[in-house]
């Protein structure tokens, strides 16, 4: 197991990659950034302990070695092009740089590596995967102009996120499902501006935080440890199930601020078809976060007679319980705020 100051280093140097790919004004500059983004991911991931998270690492190793190769590929059939002017179909090459980083995201049809290899990752590393590792590759994807592509990818990430998500009892599994939803709605808010994209994108890490700092806090993997823990402290288990729902994007919570933003610019560009989609497949999503909700909602829900004492940090608990109440009153103090201007 790695100390802590290999842990900074590692830290330090995958934020470094990400910001080398975002300032880079070339294919081949962006690449690098990748590389050096991988090559210190891939530290933080390996635990000696865990076989797990060994498995996932190699297989996080494969996949982003395989697009990398193919984003280094197609970087130099454009400078082929640009150089010694061969003529190439540039759409072409554009679907290929598009696909590699669809690959690198998880985003549908490419997404099949991201739900397994997130069953090994502790949950400060998932969070990290769900969140910190998109933004290279979607910042890149914007500078590409395929909306055909771009589209296809939006409708099946977010109809593959919510029918994956059906069937799940472990956690991070459902998360992932999750994860590949969102960034369904995020390559469309891409699609209309980046600002609305950095909104989503700080929303959506702000909702996947709370949640995945919870689970670390009480080591909670699967569906059946959420129904036996938060006995003696209901509001620990109710907060914890309205930031589901709040992740999910039901109308009172901050969650769903984002998604009318995207609604909302949309409908002003007369997609409707693509909208009636995403919101379908978000109410699929919303189904299993309630289902999940659902017994902790009811008022004559039978529990067990004993209870498992959690021990748990005072620090930890306000900082969640802070973070909970901007999650469930964020929608409220913000259309406040924007009624008093």
């Amino acid at each position: 197991m790695f100390n802590n100051s290999s842990k900074i280093l590692f830290l330090t140097i995958m934020i470094i990659g990400t910001m080398i790919t975002v300032t880079s004004n070339s294919w081949l500059g962006a690449w690098m950034g990748l590389e050096i983004n991988l090559l210190s991911f891939i530290p933080l991931l390996s635990d000696n302990n865990n076989l797990t998270s060994t498995e996932a690492s190699l297989k996080y190793f494969l996949t982003q070695a395989l697009a990398s190769t193919v984003l280094l590929f197609s970087s130099i059939i454009l400078m082929l092009k640009n150089n010694m002017n061969i003529e190439i179909n540039e759409s072409f090459t554009s679907m290929i740089i598009m696909s590699a980083l669809l690959l690198k995201m998880g985003a549908a049809p490419f997404h099949f590596w991201f739900p397994n290899m997130m069953e090994g990752l502790t949950w400060m590393n998932a969070l990290m995967l769900m969140t910190w590792q998109k933004i290279a590759p979607l910042m890149l994807i914007s500078y590409l102009n395929i909306k055909n592509l771009l589209l296809i990818s939006v409708i099946l990430s977010v109809i593959v996120g919510a029918i994956g998500g059906l069937n799940q009892t472990s956690l991070r599994k459902l998360m992932a499902f999750s994860s590949i939803n969102h960034l369904g709605w995020m390559l469309m808010s891409l699609m209309i501006s980046e600002s609305v994209w950095l909104i989503y994108f700080t929303f959506y890490s702000f909702l996947s935080f709370i949640l995945t700092f919870m689970f670390n806090i009480f080591k909670l993997f699967h569906l059946n440890q959420l129904f036996s823990w938060f006995m003696n402290s209901k509001v620990l288990k109710f907060t914890l199930f309205m930031n589901f729902l709040s992740l999910g994007g039901l109308p009172p919570f901050l969650g769903f601020l984002p998604k009318w933003l995207v609604i909302q610019e949309l409908t002003f560009c007369n997609q409707y078809f693509t909208l009636t989609i995403m919101m379908m497949s978000t109410l699929i999503t919303l189904f299993f976060y309630l289902r999940i909700c659902y017994s902790a909602f009811m008022l004559n829900y039978y529990e067990n007679n004993w209870t498992i004492n959690t021990q748990f940090n005072n620090m930890n608990t306000n900082l969640y319980l802070i973070c909970t109440f901007f999650s469930i009153f964020g929608l409220f103090l913000i259309s406040l705020f924007f009624f008093m201007l």
